[in-house]
């Protein structure tokens, strides 16, 4: 006889609860701004209305003595935002992240702890490999803050620094076609009755736009050379008015540069060094008391006669031309900058404390990922990598693996 099937009453469909993500524990964060002593660097990378909102979600924040001061930012503001104010340098760099805003030197490395979270600029030309050993060494998680993305996969430090020198850049050359600084005495910009200043900018990316439009504010004279198409009808369409562009073609170009009272280079670099564009025998040519500014002098610049000044001494004469050839025009106008960076790194400051660390948002966002040079003793970019000759390991299987 064949047994019935038994149906046991526990049995159901109802449907298992949802697994609901585990959300990480929030992190109290342990931030040292120290001052800067290299690269002439005025900025600082927090302001004290960041440390504020930092403080005020629980986080400690130490600041140096006198680390914003080339900013005009004071201990006072830092102190009344709720920042320790340190007068120790080794004792601040025992914080869990340091947050700089100029690159690691030789004597800071030193002092870094092991497994710290490091934020600052990288200068590629300047970097030594003994610094990056150093790092490698103590596990460092490294990031350079110009290579971080946002969600709109933009680069946001590096516009708003390539923004300001492109209007510092125009601000620059009405400084030294005065009378006041040696110069022929030409106000930038028209008034009626005298023709405007020529102003001639070569390269059509963000510098390019931004000194575009402070020079067509000032009611300057101005010509685009690009030798991108796309880049030179982007500037139109973002400026909002037709404008002389044309292709980087040597005749033109010195034919343009020989009337110029004004150049200014912002050419992006290719394979990390700045093409020169303009050589010798056109700056020759140029007026008397004209005025270069090379903004690409950081790649090497883009005029043959250029090379690199300080905001100590900011100019030469070469045939007669002012060359300004300061790598680090944004530290000029510190106060702006320094709110720039700021604006950008203390949202993910936030972010970090409210995933739990700095290895959770490493792994949560692509754009701070883009930014890690160095993570726990591996090389994670690749030019860099190829650079000194280190081993490469791609971020992206690393934290994969680990997963």
């Amino acid at each position: 006889m064949s047994k019935k099937p038994y149906i046991s009453p526990s049995f159901s469909y109802v449907p298992l609860e949802e697994a609901l993500e585990v959300i990480p524990k929030r992190k109290q964060l342990f931030i040292g701004i120290p001052k800067e002593t290299s690269f002439q660097e005025n900025r600082v990378a927090l302001t004290p209305e960041a440390v504020s909102v930092l403080v005020n979600n629980g986080h400690d924040v130490a600041v140096e003595h006198c680390a914003g001061e080339g900013s005009f930012y004071f201990d006072s503001d830092y102190s009344e935002a709720g920042a320790r104010i340190m007068y120790d340098r080794a004792e601040l760099f025992k914080a869990a992240i340091l947050i700089k805003s100029a690159p690691i030197s030789e004597e800071e490395v030193s002092l870094l702890q092991p497994g710290q979270v490091v934020i600052s600029p990288i200068h590629l030309p300047y970097l030594k490999v003994q610094i990056l050993e150093q790092l490698m060494q103590k596990k460092i998680i490294a990031i350079a803050f110009e290579s971080i993305k946002d969600d709109a996969g933009t680069f946001p430090i590096v516009r708003s620094m390539s923004e300001i020198a492109g209007s510092s850049a125009i601000l620059t050359a009405a400084k030294y076609l005065s009378n006041i600084h040696n110069g022929k005495g030409i106000l930038l910009g028209g008034i009626s009755g005298v023709p405007p200043v020529r102003v001639l900018i070569i390269g059509a990316g963000v510098v390019g736009e931004f000194a575009a439009r402070t020079a067509f504010g000032l009611g300057a004279s101005v010509k685009i050379f690009d030798n991108s198409i796309y880049r030179l009808m982007r500037l139109q369409n973002n400026i909002g008015r037709r404008c002389f562009t044309s292709v980087l073609e040597p005749v033109t170009l010195a034919d343009e540069l020989a009337m110029a009272d004004v150049a200014v280079g912002a050419l992006k670099p290719v394979n990390g060094i700045t093409p020169v564009v303009v050589n010798e025998e056109m700056v020759k040519n140029m007026k008397a008391g004209s005025v270069i500014i090379d903004v690409s002098i950081d790649r090497g610049g883009c005029f043959e006669t250029s090379r690199l000044t300080s905001h100590e001494n900011p100019i030469f004469k070469k045939y007669d031309v002012i060359h300004y050839c300061v790598p680090n025009i944004a530290s000029s106008v510190s106060r702006t900058a320094s709110r720039a960076i700021s604006n950008v790194l203390m949202p993910i400051l936030l972010q970090c404390a409210d995933m739990g660390g700095m290895e959770s948002l490493i792994q949560a966002k692509a754009g701070i990922r883009n930014g890690v040079y160095i993570y726990k003793g591996l090389v994670t970019n690749a030019p860099i990598a190829k650079r000194f000759q280190l081993k490469y390991t791609d971020l992206d299987l690393l934290l994969a693996a680990q997963a």
